[in-house]
């Protein structure tokens, strides 16, 4: 990747994934690809209490600049008009963050956007006409931040898949299993506790999944019939879906995700499974990070075929750290770097692509076991 020294960068949140995630990961990328001058969020106290963090986690010998809502010299309109911060992060609630790429768009900074894009594809689209034209007209990097899409497991299955080494994908299944009580960290967040989008936490933590097949599947979807339920009341208004998904004519699959199991314990099964002509790939989350299994057909024994005949099976496992968050934000730093040189940055975070994502989530909450086109949804919404 292109080396570059940043200006400055702000940090534009305060919440759990900006301690946990992003500040760890920018620690690991090392100063020599940003310096963070701002960090910014509605309360001064949340403000105050993550550039604290920053500094410490940072090794920072000062806390960066404190910004947070109000008539006064610290709001965020302040922070935008310094010449010396060229990029923003932007960690906000998933309602507000729209209007607040296309601010800091205008006052001319890249922009790093958490996932999901917007919180429907109507308002996704709207997001991409306002947003699209300021980037071409002022030379500037959008990217959205879907850290399981930059995960190096996953790119590194899609590359496994795209090389053949299954064959050509006949079918697929997606698990996901999560266990949500009111004492979570993420439930006590006050704007995941009572959600002002569809979808509550099938919105939020439901488009990793579909980013992670999207990044693995040589072919995209373009059908769902599926049903929306909600099992807990207190993760309204849905917590589970059931879909079949079609991606054009090649292939089809099962796509099961819930946050309400009833346990902590987790029935045992492959999280992620795409099958091929010649044998499966799976990916599954370990505590140390990811492993990927993938078991072909080696040979077939001579002389016998039909039912008669005998194959050995191979069986590949390749274990792998989780480095989503670090590789995002060094790929979003590499594609500022290389902004105008025509050369090529790794093709993570396009926005468009973030929007199928919201598609397939919104998709699945409506259909009540109808077919629905995945393609004409973004269309018919534009």
């Amino acid at each position: 990747m292109a080396h570059l020294t940043l200006s400055g960068i702000a940090i534009l949140g305060a919440g759990l994934f900006v301690a946990e995630a992003y500040l760890p990961a920018l620690a690991t990328l090392g100063p020599t690809s940003f310096s963070l001058k701002a960090v910014y969020s509605r309360s001064e106290k949340s403000s105050s209490e993550t550039a604290q963090n920053a500094a410490k986690i940072l090794g920072l010998s000062s806390s960066p600049d404190v910004y947070f809502d109000g008539d006064h010299p610290n709001n965020l309109d302040a922070l935008l008009a310094r010449s010396d911060i060229a990029a923003v992060i932007i960690a906000l609630p998933i309602t507000l963050q729209p209007e607040i790429v296309v601010k800091c768009l205008l006052a001319g900074k890249h922009v790093l956007s958490e996932k999901p894009v917007a919180p429907d594809v109507a308002r996704g689209l709207k997001l991409l006409e306002d947003a699209e034209p300021i980037c071409q007209q002022y030379g500037l990097v959008w990217r959205v931040a879907e850290n399981f899409e930059a995960e190096p497991v996953y790119r590194a299955a899609g590359e496994t898949i795209r090389s053949g080494k299954i064959g050509n994908v006949i079918f697929f299944k997606a698990s996901v299993v999560n266990f949500i009580d009111k004492t979570s960290k993420w439930y006590k967040t006050p704007w995941r506790t009572v959600p002002d989008y569809q979808g509550g936490f099938l919105l939020d933590g439901g488009v990793h999944t579909i980013a992670a097949l999207r990044t693995m599947l040589p072919e995209p979807f373009t059908h769902l019939s599926g049903f929306a339920s909600l099992n807990k009341e207190y993760l309204s208004p849905h917590d589970t879906v059931h879909c079949v998904v079609r991606a054009q004519s090649h292939y089809h699959g099962i796509i099961e995700m819930t946050f309400a199991s009833p346990t902590k314990s987790i029935p045992a099964a492959e999280n992620l499974v795409i099958t091929g002509s010649k044998g499966w790939l799976a990916c599954n989350s370990t505590s140390e990070g990811f492993k990927i299994v993938v078991k072909v057909v080696e040979e077939k024994e001579s002389g016998k075929t039909g039912e008669e005949a005998e194959y050995k099976e191979k069986e590949e496992i390749i274990s792998f750290p989780r480095k989503g968050v670090e590789t995002e934000l060094a790929a979003f730093f590499d594609a500022i770097g290389r902004q105008g040189t025509g050369e090529s940055a790794l093709d993570i975070g396009n926005p468009r692509e973030a929007l199928k994502d919201v598609a397939f989530i919104q998709a699945a909450l409506n259909s009540e076991g109808n077919l629905i086109d995945l393609l004409e949804l973004i269309q018919a919404s534009s």
